[in-house]
């Protein structure tokens, strides 16, 4: 059968349901207000890299905390994005229509492609400090680590970047 033509099944409804909610629209009710929630994802999962890779090859206990501390703010920012983009991202390709299948594939495509010149722009940065003399070798696994976070995540940034505002209500065009 094609993906298209299987029925959806409970956890598909529950989740549809999930990404589908209307409580949070104000906060991403505007390209503005999206910008605004991608971009402090973009720094809460910075700067729980940056705690998380301290408390691990630092050994300070600070960090652990810095790292729990943040997780509550992205777990919301993470979920205002997944509301703003319907669950693009986060739904099974037959719970989407024939447009959000489209727009998950343009997504996808263009991650990998911000991607590429990342990888790229990262490995001639490490060269270059190689280069340079510097001691690479403490870098490998923080860069690694911080890429494949990027790289995860990446597809949802751009998908909250370019969702596009909903429709407005015929109601409250008749009320103005």
């Amino acid at each position: 059968m094609k993906t298209d033509e299987r029925p959806m099944t409970g956890y598909d409804r529950r989740m549809y349901a999930l990404m589908n909610r209307r409580e949070g629209a104000p906060l991403y009710a505007t390209a503005a207000r999206r910008r605004a929630v991608v971009v402090a994802h973009i720094v809460l999962t910075a700067a729980g890299i940056a705690c998380w890779l301290y408390s691990v090859l630092g050994d300070e206990r600070w960090a652990t905390v810095g790292t729990l501390g943040v997780m509550l703010p992205w777990c919301v920012a993470t979920g205002v994005i997944n509301g703003a983009t319907r669950g693009l991202l986060e739904l099974r390709a037959h719970a989407l229509d024939e447009r959000q299948r489209a727009e998950k594939n343009r997504v996808a495509a263009r991650a990998q492609y911000v991607m590429m010149w990342l990888l790229l722009s990262v490995t001639v940065a490490v060269g270059g400090a190689g280069l340079a003399g510097l001691e690479i070798e403490g870098l490998v696994f923080p860069v690694l680590f911080s890429v494949f976070v990027v790289h995860w995540l990446m597809p949802l940034w751009l998908a909250g970047l370019t969702a596009a505002d909903e429709p407005a209500d015929d109601e409250a065009d008749e009320a103005r």
